[in-house]
This record gives C-alpha cells, structure tokens and sequence, in this order.
C-alpha cells in the first residue's frame, strides 16, 4: 500500500470512492467534496495500491482563542479494503498533518451505526464526548470523538 497527499488528477476517482462508501443523501455532493479538499487549512491523504486508490481522508484545522483545532471531514476505505489497516494508516497521517499545523485537539462526528469505524477511532485513542441527535437526518444520531494531539508524538 501507497500512502500519499492528493493532487487535481485524484478527483474523479476519490468521488468514485465517496459514491461507493455513502449512499444519498448522506455522502457529499461533488462540489461540497471539491471545496473541503481545496481548503487552504486542510490535508487529503491517499491510499492507493498498484496505482488504485483504494482510501482516502480529509483533515481541517481552524484557529480557536485556545489555540488550532482539527476536525476530520471524512475517512473512507472501500469496501474490499476494509480490515487491512488502510484506515489506520490514513488516521495516523491525517493526525500527523494535524499536528504540523499546530493542532492540539482533532474531533470528528461519525454515524452511531457506524460500529466499524468506531472500533477503529476507538482503537486509536479517541474518546467519546458526546451525542448529536439527527444529525445525519432524522433519526440518524452521530457520536462525537475527540483526542489530544501531543506535538512530536506518534500514534
């Protein structure tokens, strides 16, 4: 496995990839996608195998009075990747830019039906902070996650 930053030339297949992990009304739309990968504070990490993507992850980050905070957007492994630690590896690379750019908090919103991708933040240190009712849609709740971003550790 690959893991590299993204360039203009990985949208179509990245959105190939959003299409394929969410259905609508819950994926992006395509120019929503667009702009969260060209934000200025933000990084997209690939995973590709033999020249196919195969994952990917999008991390921002904003100044708050207490200092820089990151937030990630969104990670998305396909499906017949899944288990294989790309999901991992993107987290730990996203968190890794995070860092860079003086984050001390990363946090994130994910699907409470979302038992996979729980497991993984979970297993990667993140702990629960709270519950947003429909936020997803009516009656699709979303768990919030959050971890301290210590500067020069690795995860």
């Amino acid at each position: 496995m690959h893991y590299r930053l993204y360039t203009p030339e990985d949208f179509d297949e990245l959105y190939a990839i959003e299409e394929d992990c969410f259905r609508s009304p819950f994926r992006f739309g395509r120019g929503d996608m667009h702009q969260l990968i060209h934000r200025p504070d933000a990084a997209t990490w690939i995973a590709e195998e033999e020249g196919q993507m195969c994952g990917f992850a999008i991390v921002e980050w904003t100044r708050e009075p207490g200092g820089v905070i990151a937030y990630i957007q969104t990670l998305e492994v396909a499906p017949e990747q899944r288990g294989h630690g790309v999901g991992g590896e993107l987290l730990r690379l996203i968190e890794g830019s995070a860092r860079a750019a003086g984050a001390q908090l990363i946090w994130f919103h994910v699907d409470a039906e979302n038992a996979g991708a729980i497991r993984l933040y979970e297993g990667h240190g993140y702990l629960f902070e709270g519950r947003e009712e429909n936020y997803y849609a009516k009656g699709r709740a979303a768990l919030i996650y959050g971890k301290p971003l210590e500067s020069g550790t690795a995860d």
